[in-house]
C-alpha cells in the first residue's frame, strides 16, 4: 500500500524519549516543554514579544485561542471546508462557528461571503491555511481591521510555511499549529498557540493547566502549585516532556530533511499534472508553501472512479474534507454553500509525506494519468 501520509520518525526520536525517561525523572510538563517552546520561537522568528505556548493537540490550541477572545454566544467566521477540529474548537469555547464559502482556486476563506455573515455578535475570524496555503493574509487582516475582529489563524497545515518572506506564526494576531503524527513536524500529539498578546498568553497558559493561575513557571521547574486560585474554566491540555522531546528532534530535521522533500514531491505532482485533462490544481507556490497534503480537483464527475481505481492499485487517497455545515451538529445542510459543496464532490488528496519513495510517487502519477486518459472512464 502506498499510504497517503504517515509519521516519519526513527532512532533520534526514540533516543530523545529515552533521554527524558532516564535523566529527567519527570514525564509531565517541565523543562523539555520549555525548551521546545523556546526553540519554536527561535525558529519562527519575528517580534521578540511573541510567545509560543505548547499544548497537547492543535484542537486544544484552537479551543483555548477562541476561549481567550470570545464569550459564550459570540460568533466566529470560519470556512465550512476545513477539518472538524476548527468547528469543534469554536463550539467547545461556547462560541458559534459561522460557516462561510471559500475561494475555489485556493480553498481559503471567501471574504465577500464572510462579510455578508457579520452580525453584532461576530468577534473573530478564523482563516484556515488549507493544504498549507495561507491565501491572502493581508486581505484577511485588512478585513478584520475594518470590522473590528480578532484573527485566529488555523495554521495546523502550515508549519514552516512563509508569507511574503515571513514565517507563518512570526507575525499577526494568533496562530495555531498542530504537531500530530501526520503534520509537517510531529511531537506524537501536540499543538501550539503563538501570539504577542499578553492577555491571551496568560489566559492560554493558565487554561492548559486546569485554570490554575501562573502554574506554568512552577511546572518548568519540576514543581507544582499547592496554594492557588482559579478564576476561569481550564483543561488538562498541557504538553508532556516526552512529546516535547520528539518535537525538538523533528524541528531539527525539518529544514534539511522534511521541508525540501515535501516541496520536491509537490513540485513533481504539479509538473506531471500541469496539462492533465479533468484535473485542476490549486493555486500555490511550493517553497513558501510546505505542503502537508496534496489535494487536487477531479472534474467531470470522475473523482470517485479515480479513487476506486487507485485503491485497486493499493494507492491510498483521501477527501479533505466533508464540509462542516453538512454535519448534523452544525446544521445538517440547512444552509447552502454552493462553491463548497461543489468542491466537496471533486476533492481528492494524493499521497505526500517525506517517507514517500520516488517510485511510489511515480506509480501514483502514472495511475492517475492512466485513468484520466481512458475514454471509457467518462
Amino acid at each position: 500500500m502506498i499510504h497517503i501520509s504517515r509519521s516519519v520518525v526513527g532512532a533520534a526520536e526514540l533516543e530523545a524519549m529515552g533521554r527524558v525517561m532516564r535523566q529527567d525523572g519527570y514525564l509531565g510538563m517541565g523543562q523539555e516543554v520549555r525548551a521546545f517552546e523556546a526553540e519554536l520561537k527561535a525558529y519562527l522568528g519575528g517580534q521578540e514579544d511573541r510567545t509560543v505556548i505548547c499544548l497537547n493537540s492543535g484542537t486544544a490550541a484552537l479551543h483555548l485561542a477562541v476561549q481567550a477572545l470570545t464569550s459564550p454566544g459570540d460568533e466566529v467566521l470560519v470556512q465550512s471546508l476545513t477539518f472538524i477540529a476548527s468547528f469543534q474548537a469554536i463550539s467547545a469555547a461556547g462560541a458559534v462557528p459561522v460557516a462561510c464559502e471559500v475561494y475555489p482556486d485556493t480553498v481559503t476563506l471567501d471574504l465577500e461571503d464572510a462579510a455578508r455573515r457579520i452580525t453584532l455578535r461576530t468577534k473573530a475570524v478564523m482563516p484556515v491555511h488549507y493544504a498549507s496555503n495561507p491565501g491572502d493574509l493581508e486581505a484577511i487582516y485588512g478585513f478584520a481591521e475594518r470590522h473590528g475582529l480578532r484573527v485566529i489563524e488555523d495554521a495546523a497545515h502550515a508549519f514552516g510555511c512563509t508569507y511574503k518572506g515571513r514565517k507563518i506564526g512570526s507575525f499577526g494576531d494568533l496562530a495555531c499549529f498542530s504537531f500530530d503524527g501526520l503534520k509537517n513536524i510531529t511531537s506524537g500529539e501536540g499543538g501550539a498557540v503563538v501570539t504577542a498578546d499578553p492577555g491571551v498568553i496568560q489566559a492560554v497558559q493558565d487554561a492548559r493547566l486546569l485554570g490554575v493561575q501562573r502554574d506554568t513557571e512552577k511546572r518548568y521547574q519540576g514543581a507544582r502549585s499547592w496554594e492557588f486560585d482559579v478564576q476561569h474554566q481550564g483543561y488538562r491540555y498541557h504538553l508532556s516532556n516526552l512529546f516535547a522531546a520528539v518535537g525538538r528532534v523533528q524541528l531539527g530535521r525539518f529544514e534539511g530533511e522534511f521541508k525540501p522533500r515535501r516541496v520536491e514531491l509537490a513540485q513533481k505532482y504539479r509538473t506531471a499534472f500541469a496539462d492533465t485533462s479533468d484535473l485542476l490544481l490549486f493555486h500555490g507556490d511550493p517553497g513558501p508553501i510546505v505542503p502537508h497534503i496534496f489535494t487536487v480537483r477531479v472534474l467531470n464527475g470522475k473523482r470517485d472512479g479515480l479513487r476506486q481505481f487507485l485503491r485497486q492499485r493499493e494507492i491510498e487517497t483521501g477527501i479533505h474534507y466533508k464540509p462542516n455545515h453538512l454535519l448534523s451538529f452544525y446544521g445538517g445542510g440547512k444552509e447552502s454553500l454552493p462553491v463548497t459543496e461543489k468542491l466537496y464532490e471533486e476533492l481528492l488528496t494524493l499521497p505526500l509525506h517525506p517517507g514517500l519513495k520516488d517510485e511510489e510517487v511515480d506509480a501514483t502519477i502514472a495511475a492517475v494519468r492512466e485513468f484520466l486518459s481512458d475514454a471509457s472512464n467518462c
